[in-house]
């Protein structure tokens, strides 16, 4: 445990990155895996990851996203993307699969899998993408986490147009909504103003309240 939270002290969010040094595809289906392994509301899983690596994509990406340099010059971009909306037909492929991978059918199970077809489908969509979204965060969590083990730059990003992005990807056909991107990649410390700069956090004392 101790060396992987000096692997967090160690990483930061790279602001800029080496075009020139690609991350090999072992790291990042590790690092995949673990956003693929997070845990998630009731087991639906209910987002995906793009992996963009077409420069033309990403040219474009940046232009949506203020022209942020990480986009184009990381190895790997990642898109988390949430469900725009919980369907009957999503929630069942879920609960089967679960029925499935376990060869079994549990009572219990399946009375769940009622109360959520009866409730999260007649929400208001939006309401149900943006549940979605929090749990591509969980997921996004792991994917951080994983990166810094594997001393793999990564940036988490808000910032860009998510309708546009939803455009250059063509998101909306698979039912799908863009929530944040995450370029991998490894440092450039030449050009990087926060390289050197200390970690910044609250002590413990100031962020752990405990009630005995």
């Amino acid at each position: 445990m101790s060396e992987l939270l000096e692997k967090l002290q160690w990483r930061y969010a790279t602001k800029k990155m080496n075009p020139a040094k690609p991350v090999s595809q072992d790291k990042v289906d590790r690092i995949i895996e673990a956003a693929r392994l997070a845990p998630t509301s009731s087991g639906l899983q209910p987002f995906e990851i793009i992996v963009v690596k077409n420069p033309e994509l990403r040219e474009r990406i940046r232009a949506k996203a203020w022209n942020q340099a990480q986009i184009t010059d990381c190895s790997h971009l990642l898109v988390f993307a949430a469900w725009d909306h919980y369907t009957p037909e999503r929630i069942n492929m879920m609960f089967d699969l679960t029925n499935t991978v376990r060869d079994s059918v549990n009572e219990g199970w399946e009375a769940y899998r009622q109360q959520l077809l009866a409730t999260y489908p007649a929400r208001d969509a939006e309401l149900n993408f943006q549940h979605a979204a929090k749990q591509a965060y969980i997921g996004l969590g792991a994917a951080l986490i994983a990166a810094a083990f594997e001393e793999v730059d990564s940036t988490p990003m808000e910032g860009f147009d998510p309708k546009a992005i939803d455009q250059i990807l063509d998101l909306g056909a698979r039912g799908l909504r863009s929530v944040v991107l995450v370029p991998l990649g490894y440092r450039e410390p030449e050009g990087d103003w926060l390289v050197n700069l200390k970690k910044v956090r609250r002590s413990g004392g100031q962020f752990v309240t405990e009630m005995s």
